[in-house]
């Protein structure tokens, strides 16, 4: 090789050397950011939760200042400052040139330098990430056997002689370990839970659990309403068919039959309310794809002319507007049955508990963690909810359902880490109410989120056979089929709902839906 082809190589090399460092500079820097960030506002999450929230982000009524924060945080930030190591990293070349020909032996000592803390920076980087969302265990997930497709029921229903209404309620963040007055200031759920005693028909769920990875609100509701875990399609299937393409912005697990669902083949009409922005993280889509044929948010309560004092500017309504709106809306939805006869579905979504929380003006704080303080402040105002329904004479033909949409977030910047951290067992609040039922009869203890398909179909009066649906079984029933995935040991379930059963998302997430 000549001597100038020779010098072209090695220059070109150089060039190629620099910019890769710098890619790993800001690979590193990103990476690092992101799991800080992540971890300061939600946690610990899975990289189903992480692939599945990026899609449909929003900046209005959707964590508005948190996504600001992670799109110059994590877009911007590690840019800026590997733009600015690289200007600084080619003056410093330009100055020391003189030097190093002088003492020849430095530019040795500085490349291994300089390669050792980018190798630093860079595994760190990694590291952080990946067991922020927790891609080790993903890794397990994929190399499971195990695969959903094997125990889901499609849902098949028997309407009893009375179709009852609905009213289904999400707690946002509604742990029942809140209730635990020796952990904490107060018993936050106190005036809800008296507003829902068994003696006036109230049941409720003992030990009644959030399923593994199903920590975020839109995990809660398809968990809760279709009966199985949210996750995304699998790269590949054991059919060697194409992966679908996750949430293609017009339907939402459509190769599944949930709640909405089987609602509206019975002549219900489903509504859906929500504080929040109805399209963050494909909320709005996945309801309307299963039956919901209204769902309001934030923009139309804009539009109906609420005032700006009863907002927060980074999710949207506050509890007592929305749940006023849902007074309303309810009296609506019952002179519409009472004219055609067709019972109807309203189901709400709170928000003021979701962290940071707002103080509204209807909230007195009197605890030392204002946190405690707004979550009794919106429990109450779902207690008066509650008065209300009985009141106006709604629980004569409502099975009313109540739970929290998932266990508390534990996020660096979240309350109650000293609580809550080692707790043996965190549960999800719940309370069912059957008009005509008797009260006493005891629900299945230490279910999770996945059997509660079953369970609010047989609520309504609509009795899914061998009360399954989904993976789950009715808490009504005692007793557990044999085939069922709940007759599993605890391990054997437990790696059947990590899994990430390829088959079952490959159809699950099939636009058009699928034969099972």
């Amino acid at each position: 090789m000549s001597g100038p082809v020779l010098h072209a190589a090695r220059r070109t090399g150089v060039v190629v050397a620099g910019i890769l460092t710098y890619v790993l500079i800001w690979a590193g820097l990103t990476l690092l950011v992101a799991a800080v960030g992540i971890r300061h506002f939600w946690g610990t999450i899975s990289v189903n939760q992480m692939r599945l929230n990026l899609v449909s982000v929003e900046t209005d009524g959707g964590g508005g200042p948190i996504v600001w924060i992670g799109i110059l945080g994590v877009g911007v930030a590690p840019l800026l400052v590997t733009a600015a190591i690289a200007f600084w990293d080619i003056r410093r070349r330009r100055t020391s040139r003189r030097e190093d020909r002088a003492a020849p032996g430095r530019p040795w000592i500085r490349r291994t330098v300089s390669t050792a803390l980018v190798a630093t920076l860079v595994v760190t980087g990694a590291t952080a990430f990946s067991t922020t969302v927790g891609v080790r265990e993903y890794i397990r997930a994929a190399q499971s056997d195990q695969d959903l497709d094997d125990y889901y029921v499609e849902p098949a229903v028997t309407a009893g002689p009375q179709k009852r209404n609905l009213v289904l309620i999400y707690l946002e963040s509604g742990e029942a370990t809140l209730a635990d007055d020796e952990l904490f200031e107060k018993d936050a759920f106190a005036t809800l839970k008296d507003a829902t005693r068994e003696a006036d028909g109230w049941r409720s769920v003992e030990d009644f659990q959030q399923y593994e990875g199903g920590n975020w609100t839109m995990a809660g509701l398809v968990s809760t309403q279709c009966g199985v875990p949210l996750k995304g399609a699998s790269s590949s299937t054991d059919s060697g068919s194409a992966a679908p393409v996750e949430d293609d912005g017009d339907t939402y697990l459509d190769g599944l039959t949930c709640l909405g669902d089987v609602l509206a083949e019975h002549d219900y009409t489903n509504v859906f309310l929500g504080g929040a922005n109805s399209s963050f993280a494909g909320k709005s889509t996945f309801l309307e794809t299963h039956g919901y044929s209204e769902v309001r948010g934030l923009a139309d309560w804009r539009a109906a002319g609420e005032p700006e004092s009863s907002f927060r500017s980074d999710w949207g309504l506050s509890d007592e507007r929305l749940l006023e709106q849902a007074k309303t809306r309810l009296r609506e939805l019952r002179a519409e049955s009472e004219r055609t006869g067709d019972p109807f579905n309203l189901s709400v979504l709170t928000l003021d508990t979701h962290e940071p929380v707002t103080v509204y003006d209807y909230c007195s704080v009197d605890t030392e963690q204002v946190v405690t303080s707004v979550f009794a402040c919106s429990m109450d105002l779902v207690a008066e909810f509650v008065d209300h329904l009985e009141v106006e004479g709604y629980l004569e033909d409502t099975a009313v359902v109540i739970m929290g949409d998932h266990l508390k977030h534990m996020s660096a910047g979240d309350a109650f880490h000293e609580q809550l951290g080692d707790h043996p067992n965190r549960t999800v609040f719940n309370r069912i109410r059957v008009p005509g039922a008797d009260g006493t009869a005891p629900l299945r203890p230490g279910v999770d989120q996945l059997n509660m398909l079953p369970t609010i179909l047989e609520a309504v009066g609509l009795d899914p056979e061998e009360r399954q649906a989904g993976v789950g079984v009715s808490a009504f029933a005692q007793e557990i089929p044999g085939h069922s995935a709940q007759a599993l040991g605890s391990e054997h379930y437990g790696d059947l709902v990590r899994s990430l059963s390829p088959r079952f998302y490959g159809k699950a997430w099939a636009v058009g839906g699928s034969d099972r």
